[in-house]
């Protein structure tokens, strides 16, 4: 932890000039309007502030989603007199006492006293107001030993590498009414959706290198998700996280936005401005594993408070750190209430459970010996299951209107089914087998790829198993993984042209759709979280003629009922011909629920195919609405026929059949005139 003695206040520093001390910090002082909740110590006198039987009884259960307003740092009014009032569980401490600015970070001035079960410890300090900073000094019951802890219910903190929560009340007034009335249809399963991907600190930068803030993000992605017909931006997670380098996936402040775009309220009013821009708003959200950073969870009171004990159960080796202990009903309380609050406090429109699989399985990325069964012999966590199971029931029964997202890498059953069937009671599941098939497959070069055909055909034994998002997400595009655009193989007219064929394939078949930022500009390099995107400029036209296409495709998606009404139910889809893999040619019909279709073929081979014989689901005249090879998409312009009258031919097991032009790496998609 770093060393406090560089940043604490001169001696003489007293609680009534924290006003002053507030401006110096770059904080806004406390608004005089505003007057903090009124809270009482008397004898037999009760406030919403106390933390009551009930509230024990649903911290023990795992049940409680509220905790946010019963823990962590609350300004209030005591005896006349404002302040704030502290919280924090640490049923093991031998002591603990709060530090911060108010105090001098002197842990002997405002020791807390214990409440009794569930160990919950409090003080009221007066002066300490909105803007100060603040730790739990915790000494533990064993050896006396003391840490200096961050309050696990924090809803700021300072920027890091800096590690002190921060005292906050929120001021910000809502502007998306209309939104918040009328979002839930637009992430139902017969809705179109199209979710952008975006890690906030590498999108676009300033002049100096530096991430923009949540203002001027706000300011330039409407306009640009609005152009493109995203519906949706998931954030990777903004939980705040010691280690930029993490992406967010190593959380520490479950209840805090990162300092590093702004303050809570900056992230309320992004929120807010995409909602009026008719955008919604999905977070990653991270249960599956925490950091071992000193100022953390890890070790709070001095025992195993947030994780396992037993390192089989409680470190996870792939990422180097601890796995929450499910089995314990605060730990669950701590993480559904983390779950709601930014689903209440934020106006998020869903969450992304991320690492599910990890959750799951005992032996998740483990060798034998080195995992416990459960109390069946199995390698299935109960514990997590219970966990996830509760979040998922909790999130649709309190927050109507949102949806839960699983990242799940298995065939583990239902993971989008509801709890009463047996299910994981999530919203959609991430189609990782998807992604993982159809990358290996377009990674090739097109003169073998008839020999894989089956790995484009394999889904549709399992495609309506779950509510899928096909996912192409930044695990695509790091690690060594290369870009999209590089894996593609060919010259960099074939690159592009197998892009526009790939997402031809995605926005196309059964499920929601997900696409990382800088996937729609074709961008050759890894994803660098350093640094910002490597826009085109204008001059570009293969970049800039992908990035009109993602727009074709987001528009087509949108106005045609076939490509969305019913993705989550097999009758929707059907193959024309599945088995064409000597010319490496895909056709499938979409459907809605009047009957309407959609045609809809793909070449993947650099050879055009003139006349191509095509069963016709319907007979009659039939007009290209999407040719992915169009010049000014990027593509070759080969000519085709762009209306089509069918003939009387039997072919595919249909009594009608189309002669279609098909571009070479083209993709063409017909509706019926």
């Amino acid at each position: 932890m770093a060393d406090r003695k560089s940043s604490k206040p001169p001696a003489s520093r007293k609680r009534a000039t924290r006003r002053e001390a507030s401006k110096k910090k770059n904080v806004p002082p406390p608004p005089e309007e505003i007057a903090p909740a009124e809270s009482s110590d008397e004898p037999g006198a009760t406030s919403a502030l106390d933390f009551t039987e009930t509230d024990t009884y649903l911290f023990r259960e795992g049940t409680h989603g509220r905790l946010y307003e019963k823990l962590g740092a609350i300004p209030t009014r005591r005896d006349g007199a404002d302040g704030t009032l502290f919280r924090v569980w640490a049923p093991a401490a031998r002591s603990v006492s709060v530090i911060g600015d108010f105090n001098e970070w002197s842990p002997k001035a405002d020791p807390m006293r214990s409440l009794g079960e569930p160990g919950v410890w409090e003080c009221f300090v007066e002066g300490a107001s909105r803007g100060d900073r603040y730790k739990f000094r915790v000494k533990d019951a064993d050896r006396g030993r003391a840490g200096d802890k961050a309050d696990p219910f924090a809803t700021a903190a300072e920027l890091p590498p800096r590690t002190a929560s921060v005292i906050h009340t929120s001021e910000y007034s809502w502007n998306d009414d209309e939104w918040m009335e009328k979002r839930g249809p637009r992430l139902e399963r017969d809705a179109p959706i199209s979710i952008y991907e975006m890690h906030p600190g590498s999108w676009r930068r300033n002049a100096d290198g530096s991430p923009l803030g949540w203002s001027d993000l706000a300011e330039e992605l409407v306009p640009y998700l609005t152009e493109l017909g995203f519906t949706h931006l998931e954030l990777l997670p903004v939980t705040e996280h010691p280690f930029y380098g993490s992406w967010g996936y190593q959380t520490t402040g479950y209840f805090a936005p990162t300092s590093r775009y702004g303050s809570p309220d900056d992230f309320r009013r992004f929120v807010d401005r995409l909602h009026q821009g008719g955008i919604g708003v999905i977070l990653d959200w991270v249960p599956s594993h925490f950091p071992t950073d000193a100022h953390g969870l890890g070790f709070f009171d001095g025992t195993h408070l947030y994780e396992h004990a037993d390192p089989r159960l409680g470190f996870h080796p792939d990422w180097n750190s601890f796995i929450f202990n499910y089995g314990r009903g605060e730990v669950r309380s701590f993480l559904l209430s983390s779950a709601l609050y930014w689903l209440h406090e934020f106006h998020i429109d869903g969450i992304r459970v991320d690492a599910v699989a990890s959750m799951l399985y005992l032996d998740y990325s483990r060798e034998g010996g080195n995992w416990i069964p459960n109390r069946y012999g199995g390698r299935e966590n109960l514990d997590a299951i219970h966990f996830l199971r509760t979040l998922n029931e909790a999130v649709y029964r309190e927050v109507p209107g949102v949806q839960t997202i699983a990242e799940e890498s298995t065939a583990w059953p239902m993971v989008s089914r509801p709890t009463w069937l047996g299910g994981l009671g999530f919203g959609y599941k991430w189609d990782m087998g998807w992604m993982h098939d159809t990358l290996g497959y377009m990674s090739r070069d097109p003169i073998h790829r008839r020999f894989h055909h089956n790995e484009l055909t394999f889904r549709a034994m399992y495609a309506w198993s779950e509510n899928y998002v096909l996912p192409l997400s930044h695990d695509e595009v790091v690690h060594g993984k290369g870009s999209l655009l590089r894996k593609m193989p060919g010259d960099e007219w074939q690159r592009f042209a197998n892009l526009r064929a790939l997402y031809s394939m995605m926005w196309t078949q059964p499920g929601k759709k997900l696409l990382f930022m800088g996937c729609e500009i074709g961008q050759w390099a890894e994803w660098n979280h350093d640094a910002q995107l490597s826009w085109p400029d204008a001059n570009d036209s293969y970049r800039n003629g992908l990035l009109r296409f993602v727009g074709k495709l987001n528009t087509m998606m949108r106005e045609q009922k076939a490509l969305h009404e019913l993705d989550s139910e097999p009758s929707g889809f059907e193959w024309i011909d599945a088995n064409d893999a000597l010319n490496s040619v895909l056709s499938y019909a979409r459907k809605d629920r009047d009957g309407n279709r959609l045609i809809c073929v793909i070449n993947l081979t650099p050879e055009p195919r003139p006349e191509y014989l095509l069963g016709c689901p319907d007979p009659g005249s039939w007009r290209v609405i999407l040719n992915s090879d169009e010049k000014d998409l990027g593509g070759s312009g080969y000519p085709i026929r762009t209306e089509i009258e069918s003939a009387p031919i039997a072919a595919h097991g249909r009594y009608h059949a189309l002669l279609l032009d098909l571009p070479p790496l083209g993709a063409l998609v017909l509706e019926k005139v």
